[in-house]
């Protein structure tokens, strides 16, 4: 018998500068935690609470800033699974189940990683090609099914 996998439900962003869209620019984070891997701004949404509530709660927490707008959002919920050295820790869960979203930075927004609980020690922004190079193998399909999207509706 086969045991049932368990998705965390989690919200993600690909969030680019204020000079959207004359320049086409992701920002991406160095995680604290692991060598040499970039990601995107993503967190779990707690019961209760809305996509969108968590998904500026998220992005707060993380980069130290709600001042963004919503371009666009990913047109379904999209899963992966955790590698074994990470699903150990994420108990009783097997991976997240995504929403993911497309932001434009405010042009006075300020990044700020220094937040109540750091989960990125650099942040920089890169073009939507050099993404994939610098992101987890096991998060990369996701991300480049979200990005193809996103370019093939015009907005990357």
């Amino acid at each position: 018998m086969s045991k049932k996998k368990l998705y965390r439900p989690n919200v993600a962003m690909i969030v680019v500068s204020h000079n959207y869209p004359q320049k086409k620019e992701i920002f991406i984070a160095q995680r604290n935690d692991l060598q040499n891997v970039w990601q995107f701004p993503q967190g779990g949404i707690d019961e209760g609470e809305e996509v969108q509530e968590a998904l500026f709660r998220e992005l707060e927490e993380e980069i130290g800033t709600k001042d963004a707008t919503i371009i666009a959002e990913y047109p379904e919920w999209i899963s992966y699974d955790f590698p074994s050295k990470i699903a150990a820790s994420m108990k009783p869960f097997t991976g997240q189940t995504q929403r993911y979203f497309l932001l434009k930075l405010g042009v006075d927004a300020k990044i700020n990683l220094q937040t109540k609980h750091p989960e990125f020690s650099a942040y920089k922004f890169v073009k939507v090609n050099d993404v994939l190079g610098l992101s987890a193998a096991f998060k990369q399909e996701v991300y480049k099914k979200v990005i193809n999207y996103f370019k093939k509706e015009s907005y990357l």
